[in-house]
């Protein structure tokens, strides 16, 4: 057993991460690669963090549902299809059982006690809040796990949010009318009584809620992080979502089913119990459905094991002066500032380190953004009379921002040697300005 164990190990810790060879068959790299992903979704989900987002996201799911479902009623009333939002909730709260049904009642039953006009200025816009509030805790953890330290801007959120709680429950409930009006067509019941249409489209029934799962999943994915999420990515990460979706709601409903014994403690209580745990299984299986496409867009964070790369001092120079050389070539040839997708794809650097940069040249007034959709960012002053000694010096100081003085002293000697360091560098740089560098000395 000891040995099973050790091989288990050097497998996992040596074998896996060894590079394949050429003649590999494609088939052998994709097994191999989904192998670390799995290795490295098991070491962060082991750390808890997803957990206790999970968590929070209940929590805000309570305040925030019937507020939000009764803005979805009221929008998609308008358009006359306000009786399917019954249904889906029902679809919901399947692998509750017979307690689904109660749950769902109590909840169109609280909707339809709101009234807007009773609530009054204050009430309606507490109730707008709640809901915004969920949308941006949401996107608070989509973020963590995106390592996108920035959220939205202020304008960006009223948009967003806005489209995504008046626009997204007609663009479901859509996708399920017209699922529904094609699967009952003349023409699709005629194909289900010729062979192998019949097979097919009744599989395709089946697998139907799946896939409808997987779309809404995509959406999310796509849209809620603070970046660039290709579809691919966010394709896969959504059909291992869906598939724990409706693995664990399989698993969820037979658990609830053989409950009696906590019906008996809880009573009454025993049905918001069993919700509970449900919205914290749904949000913990949207994050790692989330956690999954991160990787799948970014393969250098798995051949690290999933560990965020920190820069050393010596790197932090060295990127951040490459950075300014980027945007400050970008400046001398007056072209659109560079976005910050587009200077992650140019660097190669992580969201989270190349943010860390640009905070720090931007902290030491060196850059700017640019206002519009995208975060962009540009040169704060003229190309020539930035200084590359400036620039090194705000990398190596931007942690001393609020250490006293009175630390930073040390021997006569010890600081009698830094400051000729320091002199001898600067003779070497010999005012060498961010034009210089960027697009060299002898440039027009």
């Amino acid at each position: 057993m000891k040995d099973y164990i050790d091989k288990l190990k050097h497998f996992f810790q040596v074998q896996l991460w060894q590079e394949t060879t050429e003649s590999a068959s494609k088939l052998k790299r994709l097994t191999r690669h989904a192998g670390r992903v799995a290795y490295v979704m098991a070491r962060q989900l082991s750390t808890g963090e997803l957990n206790l987002r999970a968590m929070s996201l209940v929590f805000t799911t309570l305040l925030s549902l019937v507020p939000l479902i009764a803005v979805a009623f009221s929008v998609l009333k308008a358009f006359g299809v306000h009786n399917q939002i019954e249904p889906v909730l029902l679809n919901f709260m399947a692998p509750l059982g017979e307690r689904g049904a109660e749950m769902t009642s109590n909840i169109i039953g609280f909707v339809e006690n709101v009234k807007v006009g009773v609530l009054g200025s204050i009430g309606l816009g507490m109730l707008f809040y709640t809901i915004i509030a969920l949308v941006q805790k949401v996107e608070s953890a989509f973020n963590y796990v995106w390592r996108v330290k920035r959220p939205r801007t202020l304008a960006r959120r009223f948009t967003d949010y806005l489209s995504v709680v008046m626009i997204g429950p007609v663009l479901v409930f859509s996708a399920v009318g017209i699922a529904a009006t094609v699967l009952n067509h003349s023409v699709v019941q005629t194909l289900q009584s010729i062979e192998p249409f019949g097979t097919l489209l009744l599989i395709f029934s089946k697998l139907l809620p799946y896939i409808m799962i997987v779309l809404a999943f995509t959406f999310l994915y796509t849209f809620i992080p603070n970046t660039k999420v290709k579809l691919g990515p966010a394709l896969g990460g959504a059909m291992v979502a869906g598939a724990l979706w409706i693995g664990l709601g399989t698993l969820f409903a037979t658990f609830v089913a053989s409950s009696s014994n906590y019906t008996a403690i809880y009573s009454s209580f025993a049905i918001l119990f069993f919700f509970m745990i449900w919205l914290y299984l749904g949000w913990y299986i949207l994050l790692t459905g989330s956690q999954v496409a991160f990787y799948l867009q970014h393969p250098k964070f798995v051949l690290m094991g999933g560990k965020t790369l920190v820069l050393s001092p010596r790197l932090r120079e060295k990127k951040g002066l490459w950075l300014m050389a980027i945007i400050a070539r970008r400046f001398c040839e007056k072209q659109p500032a560079y976005s910050l997708t587009e200077l992650e794809q140019l660097t190669t650097l992580s969201s989270e380190n190349l943010e860390e940069l640009l905070g720090m040249l931007e902290n030491g007034g060196f850059l700017v953004e640019v206002a519009g959709d995208k975060i962009s960012y540009t040169l704060a002053g003229d190309v020539s009379n930035i200084r590359v000694s400036e620039i090194l010096s705000c990398l190596r100081r931007a942690e001393e921002v609020g250490v006293s003085t009175l630390q930073q002293h040390t021997e006569p000697k010890i600081e009698a040697f830094f400051s000729e360091m320091n002199q001898a560098q600067n003779n070497v740089l010999d005012d060498l300005s961010l034009r210089d560098l960027a697009i060299g000395k002898n440039a027009a």
